[in-house]
């Protein structure tokens, strides 16, 4: 954008398969309220050969991440080793664009956009995440952040903090990304180094732990609390369709918020006692 800001998403083989995950990504986009041109600003980041010649049949920036030392070409099972490599092979590029002077959204690719939702981000702040949980305050650390969803600007105290972060993986072996934030989000370091984090609203910024009730003020809603890749893509096809309810309705019934979200159905914590841990079932 002219403000060097970009909209990035990772992208492995399981998830780039024809009608799975980025499909319904790039879907919601093109059907939701002032996204389509967003597309002209997100790049598509490929973690395997596979992923990155299919992101360039299906869309016009793609970069390629591939790794001659890990192969993320399979579906990532929630905390393996491929799991836990993938998460802070992201933080660590992640980094790298900030130091490259670009601000970011990062959206995982389970993440529907419905809405622009530059208009609902703090001005203020440098570094602002969506969140599994909402306590209603966006300054509270008691809020749970998912690491799913962020807008990043570019300067030195966010620098510093993804340098931090990622070498917190080193204090915190075998966690990932998003439980270690959740352990240095009240560390010293974060206030000596000025940073400002913000949390934001499940209202706007939604997801399948906390759906956003109000489709009038939706912005993205995630395919969080979901375990397995049937699971996810059924849920996320529910909300696609939705929307699209949401969206034929004559305005005076959508002020009057008659249509309200379906889901979680698959994806609902009963799904999750009958098939398993999330450790057995979760991907990416």
């Amino acid at each position: 954008m002219e403000d060097k800001t970009v909209i990035l998403t990772t992208l492995n083989e399981a998830w780039a398969a024809p009608n799975s995950v980025i499909d319904l990504f790039l879907q919601s986009f093109r059907i939701g309220d002032h996204t389509r041109r967003l597309l002209n600003h997100l790049v598509i980041v490929a973690l395997d050969q596979k992923a990155f010649a299919r992101c360039q049949v299906i869309h016009t920036h793609c970069f390629s991440l591939a790794s001659k030392e890990a192969d993320f070409h399979e579906e990532a099972y929630f905390m393996t080793p491929s799991y836990l490599m993938m998460m802070w092979r992201r933080i660590d590029f992640l980094r790298s664009v900030l130091e490259m002077g670009y601000n970011f959204v990062f959206t995982d690719a389970d993440v529907m956009w419905f809405r622009d939702p530059f208009p609902q981000f703090y001005v203020d702040a440098d570094f602002q995440i969506a969140c599994d949980h909402f306590t209603g305050s966006s300054d509270d650390v008691e809020n749970r952040p998912n690491g799913g969803f962020s807008f990043v600007k570019s300067n030195n105290r966010s620098i510093e903090f993804y340098k931090f972060w990622y070498s917190s993986r080193e204090t915190y072996p075998g966690y990932h990304d998003q439980d270690v934030l959740n352990f240095i989000k009240v560390h010293p370091f974060i206030a000596d180094i000025g940073l400002k984090m913000r949390f934001l609203d499940t209202t706007n910024f939604g997801g399948l732990c906390e759906p956003s009730k109000d489709l009038n003020q939706v912005c993205t809603m995630h395919a969080n609390c979901c375990f397995g890749m049937d699971s996810k893509l059924h849920d996320l096809q529910i909300m696609l369709q939705d929307w699209k309810h949401y969206l034929s309705l004559p305005p005076s019934l959508k002020k009057l918020s008659v249509v309200s979200w379906r889901v979680p159905q698959k994806c609902s914590l009963d799904a999750l006692r009958n098939h398993g841990s999330p450790e057995e079932n979760d991907l990416m």
